[in-house]
């Protein structure tokens, strides 16, 4: 990603580097490409929408936290600032997410709302008796990621996401799931509970690589994404 130019998609932020044109994502990855490192750390552009939608660059802050494993654990988070990278993928920054520039504005919402419960603990059931708690679960944290991009209006588990949205693998998100788990592929980066393929192994919400495989597990996206 780094010295990539930032085109602006459909409905996204224009980065103050980028051009104007259209951009259709091809579908969004749910595995590692051939010979793609999880353990890849991004160095390109960083920056930050502020309130009134205007972009500057990024200058980490004191309140985002950086732990063992580069996570946010027990820091505030309701001032967590909206980081955009330049390009069609979400890059990990500082423990938190990064919207890709080109991606529509609903996806940039999803992977910033997600990033407010990365570092929660896991606990079952969480996230399902309202999508405010003190740790999330499996389905309980992919409901609280739909939720900010105004997607889903109550918590699912993961046998009714079987059933949700439409079939297959989405342009920009991919809802993995089966009777026991989901997890969601958002922009190149996966948002789970699980520590499966994730050298890290941290528990809890996280956003973490790219599974080389995804046996037993249905696609579901929201329909347009």
């Amino acid at each position: 990603m780094a010295g990539v130019t930032g085109i602006a998609g459909t409905g996204a932020a224009s980065l103050p580097s980028g051009t104007s044109s259209y951009f259709t994502a091809p579908l969004a990855p749910i595995v590692l490409a051939k010979g793609q490192s999880s353990k890849v750390t991004y160095n390109g552009p960083v920056f930050v929408q502020t309130s009134t939608g205007t972009l500057v660059p990024y200058v980490p802050q004191t309140m985002v936290a950086s732990v063992s494993g580069g996570t946010i654990a027990g820091t505030a988070t309701a001032g967590l600032p909206h980081l955009l990278v330049p390009g069609a993928t979400a890059e990990i920054v500082h423990g938190i997410a990064a919207a890709p520039e080109q991606a529509p504005v609903v996806v940039q919402k999803i992977i910033w709302a997600a990033n407010k419960i990365i570092g929660r603990p896991y606990v079952y059931g969480g996230g399902h008796g309202s999508f405010i708690s003190h740790g999330y679960d499996c389905s309980g944290t992919v409901s609280f990621a739909l939720h900010g991009g105004a997607l889903l209006r109550a918590p699912l588990d993961s046998g009714q996401f079987e059933s949700w949205g439409q079939g297959g693998q989405g342009q920009w998100m991919t809802i993995l799931t089966n009777p026991g788990h989901a997890y969601l592929d958002i922009a190149g980066l996966r948002l789970d509970t699980s520590t499966a393929d994730d050298p890290s192994n941290q528990q809890g919400p996280r956003w973490r690589p790219l599974r080389p495989a995804n046996p037993g597990f249905k696609l579901r996206h929201p329909a347009g994404l």
